[in-house]
């Protein structure tokens, strides 16, 4: 063979090789990573997902909690992480919107250090207080925190999250004195909330909308939500500013091929069309329309400017 032909050869074959890597994927366990405490929202989609996309892509997803600083800890591992197509992160409103406009030192740019895929819920939140305070509705809310200032406690999953964020919001818009009492993590806010401990909360329909230990006076979506139909929007009442969907897509690392990409998105898609994924989402009023990876990039761009705008008009910051 003259050198000509086998330099062609080689150059063939290392050009094969990608393609024949990319054919292979995924060829061992997936990691959607959760950047917060098990048991919460993110945390409930996120094992929805795993469980149907298991059996699409042929290989188990495995998910792996790393809470901390507003989501943006586990956030961080995945926008370091290899371009191979193993590990992902459940990019949200907090770790992807919120929390990069709240605290000091961010370690990645939520637009440019990943690979954008899919959205796979947009989840109302609520405002809700024990089931048995003598608060019916948002005005007497409003009230019974402008007759005690500083005494109406509000929780939250936690400093630099979108409850805090809403919580701040709410204070500004009414000229309620609320005190924001951070958890790590939904579920012991809500223990707090249902055995007094605290005034109220704003959570999710899926960390709370069903729990008859408390009362829910408002939620954030436009129009009312299916199967909440009873509880009045924050925008109906007269705040549409308060209007958010708190929302959960999957994201991979930057320079991830668009080979797998293309192909996640499509294993969520198609767990998204099946009856068990949307009644399972219906459950908490998270059924969203499919949406393109193009879509979800521009849309997780929006929400950083959006949110931005949000913090500094309510004066939310975190350490």
């Amino acid at each position: 063979m003259t050198p000509r032909r086998v330099f062609l050869a080689g150059a063939g074959a290392a050009l094969a090789m990608p393609a024949l890597a990319q054919a292979a994927w995924p060829s061992r366990p997936m990691r959607f990573i959760v950047p917060f405490p098990p048991g919460g929202t993110t945390d409930i989609v996120a094992r929805v997902y795993a469980q149907r996309m298991t059996q699409t892509l042929g290989q188990p997803v495995v998910v792996e909690n790393r809470a901390g600083a507003g989501g943006t800890v586990g956030s961080d591992v995945v926008a370091k992480a290899p371009p191979d197509g193993y590990a992902f992160v459940m990019s949200n409103i907090a770790s992807h919107a919120v929390g990069p406009n709240v605290y000091p030192r961010v370690p990645y740019d939520p637009v440019r250090d990943f690979t954008h895929i899919a959205l796979l819920a947009d989840v109302p939140s609520l405002l809700a207080v024990n089931a048995n305070s003598p608060i019916r509705d948002l005005a007497g809310f409003v009230a019974a925190a402008k007759g005690a200032p500083g005494a109406m406690t509000v929780a939250s999953p936690g400093n630099g999250t979108t409850s805090h964020v809403l919580t701040m919001t709410l204070a500004r818009l009414t000229g309620a004195p609320l005190t924001h009492v951070p958890y790590r993590g939904s579920a012991p806010g809500i223990q707090d909330l249902m055995a007094g401990n605290v005034g109220a909360m704003i959570t999710t329909l899926a960390e709370a909308g069903r729990n008859e230990r408390v009362r829910i006076l408002a939620i954030t979506s436009d129009p009312r939500t299916p199967g909440w139909d009873e509880v009045p929007t924050f925008a109906e009442l007269g705040w549409p500013q308060m209007t958010a969907p708190t929302w959960f897509g999957l994201s991979g690392p930057p320079g991830l091929p668009d080979a797998i990409a293309d192909r996640v998105s499509a294993a969520a898609l198609e767990a998204l069309s099946t009856n068990e994924v949307r009644a399972r989402l219906a459950e908490f009023g998270a059924v969203p329309p499919p949406r393109s990876r193009a879509w979800y990039a521009s849309y997780v761009a929006q929400e950083l400017a959006r949110w931005g705008e949000a913090a500094r008009a309510a004066d939310v910051r975190a350490d």
